[in-house]
């Protein structure tokens, strides 16, 4: 491991800069990326303090949250200054956040666009390291009846399985379904097999009087409407 020479120590710099001090008078949205980690890590080392830590690991993951999130014990330990039990209490603040993302939420009423379905679903499918396949089923007026993970695989891909989907749409009354999935890769252009499985189930669908009206591939906090790009 790299040393580093003696610096100034967290608690002797001026208030404005401690980050607690700061989160208790300003207010916590007034606290940079690296105060907010630095008051989770508590302590920096006899090298450096914990906000000057906390810069170094987020410009290695590039001052990505995201990135940081993929981050595991063994990654945070090989920084100076993190042991098992600052990385511990890093991933699991992280993960913390997300919960919260996922946790319920005031439903969507409608789907109208592919954004509003984006926006109902990107918490559950970001920063994923696999695939996973989900649905909506919608009422007649488009609002969300439900939403189900049909399927998890791998980093290259999941299974769609027709008699699982409709099955579960027909149990459920459906008037419409929504078809999504991610890519972990970040690519956002549809394999000939997505569009294979999309076409096929649409083809299914209409048997079935149950239009699908969209698939949408989703990854680094953006989408691909198959529905706005013409496929479907």
């Amino acid at each position: 491991m790299v040393k580093y020479e003696q610096k100034i120590k967290i608690k002797s710099l001026a208030e404005d800069e401690r980050p607690r001090e700061k989160l208790m008078r300003q207010g916590r949205k007034q606290l940079s990326n690296a105060e907010i980690l630095a008051i989770i890590i508590g302590k920096g080392s006899t090298a450096e303090t914990a906000v000057e830590l906390s810069q170094r690991i987020l410009s290695s993951y590039d001052n990505d949250w995201h990135k940081l999130d993929n981050a595991s014990i063994k990654d945070l330990c090989q920084f100076y200054g993190i042991g098992e039990a600052k990385a511990i209490a890093i991933i699991a603040a992280i993960e913390l956040g997300r919960r919260r993302e996922n946790s319920p939420k005031e439903p969507v009423k409608k789907i109208n666009s592919s954004k509003d379905a984006f926006d109902l679903m990107h918490a559950a499918m970001a920063d994923l390291n696999h695939e996973e396949f989900w649905i909506l089923i919608l009422k007649t007026d488009n609002s969300v009846k439900s939403r189900h993970m049909i399927s998890r695989g791998g980093f290259s891909g999941t299974v769609a399985d027709p008699k699982v989907i409709f099955k579960l749409a027909l149990e459920q009354s459906a008037s419409y379904l929504v078809l999504m999935h991610n890519h972990p890769s970040g690519n956002l252009v549809p394999s000939a097999e997505d569009i294979k499985i999309t076409k096929k189930l649409i083809e299914v669908g209409l048997i079935h009087d149950l239009p699908v009206l969209d698939h949408l591939i989703v990854g680094n906090g953006s989408y691909y409407s198959m529905a706005d790009e013409g496929i479907i």
